[in-house]
This record gives C-alpha cells, structure tokens and sequence, in this order.
C-alpha cells in the first residue's frame, strides 16, 4: 500500500525517507514503516525494538553509538521538530569522522535510516518533541558510547533554537563528557 521515496546522502549507507501520505479532511493516514517497502530500496532487517523519547526546545542528546553490540536505526519525529545527526564511525569507510544532518518534523515525517556503526544525535528546535525510533539490536546498558557533540574534528553545525543561544543548550552532564573522535580506537 504504502510506498516510499528515498533520498541518498552523501555519506553512504544513510538514507532519508518521505513516506506516501494520504490525506483528507479527515486528517491523514501513512505507513511508517512497510517491510516490503524498505527491503525494495535496499534496507533489509529486522527491527526489534521501538523507543520513543520526549524532549523540550533546546535538548541536545549525543553523539551516541553502542560499542559491542551495534545498531541499525531508524528514527522520525512523531510531534515537534529536531535537527538530527548521524557521524560515520565505520573504520575502513572513506568518510569516516564525516556528518550528515536532515531536519525531521511531524509535519515533514521524514525518517532518518542510520545503520549500525554511525554516531547519532538530535537538538530539538521546536517547543517540545516527541522522538521515535526503530533498532535492530536490543539496549545493552553497559555498551554506550559517545563523542563530544561540539567536537571541533567533527564540526557539526547545530543549529541553535530560535530565541536561545549555545550556551542555553540543555545537554546532559554524560553528553558534556565525552571526548572527541580522535580518541577513539579506530
């Protein structure tokens, strides 16, 4: 039914996703996610694990990955906007310390696809959001890891909320912690 249209990023391996949206004065209808759909563009797994988190305008979480047991993502927005990061961490990959952000919204419903071994990261931009995503491995508590999300090697461009600055960035006191890539074992 659904159908799907998706976009390559100039890293590979990353793909945002617009589903078909059926609209009406009723509201709308779309599938998010389609098996069938995913596998014919390419991506092919099997997720086992949605989560879903909310955040208010300003949250910056990441740059997070999992260390020994690596995850497939695909992450959308279900209310609000976010501006959302994926970083290569694919050691032989020749865009490895590379970024690639997309804005994802509720009124966009674009998905972002993230596959395994990327560090991924989101600041919300609008007043509140509600975040969704789809992994392929179960949580492991003790395999997180993480990059400085102002890493300077990195360099992201994070946009800044409207009417805040960076230092009003609400970032956890783990996500102030991590250190750059360069420290990490390639």
């Amino acid at each position: 039914m659904g159908k799907i249209n998706v976009e390559t990023c100039n890293i590979e391996g990353l793909k945002v996703i617009s589903p078909t949206v059926f609209g009406d004065k009723r509201g709308y209808f779309m599938e998010t996610y389609n098996r069938k759909d995913f596998e014919a563009v390419g991506i092919d797994m099997e997720f086992v694990q949605d989560n879903q988190s909310a955040s208010k305008k300003g949250v910056l979480r990441g740059l997070h990955f999992q260390i020994k047991y690596p995850q497939d993502k695909l992450v959308r927005v279900v209310s609000g906007e976010v501006y959302d990061v994926a970083v290569d961490l694919r050691p032989e990959s020749e865009t490895y310390g590379k970024w690639y952000g997309v804005l994802l919204s509720a009124e966009n419903k674009k998905q972002f696809f993230i596959p395994k071994n990327f560090a991924h990261g989101f600041i919300v931009l609008s007043e509140n959001a509600e975040f969704a995503y789809k992994c392929t491995d179960f949580y492991h508590p003790n395999d997180e890891g993480g990059i400085l999300w102002s890493d300077p090697d990195i360099g992201v461009e994070w946009p800044v909320p409207e009417g805040m600055t960076k230092g009003d960035l609400i970032i956890s006191d783990k996500d102030t912690k991590w250190l750059g890539i360069k420290n990490l074992k390639r």
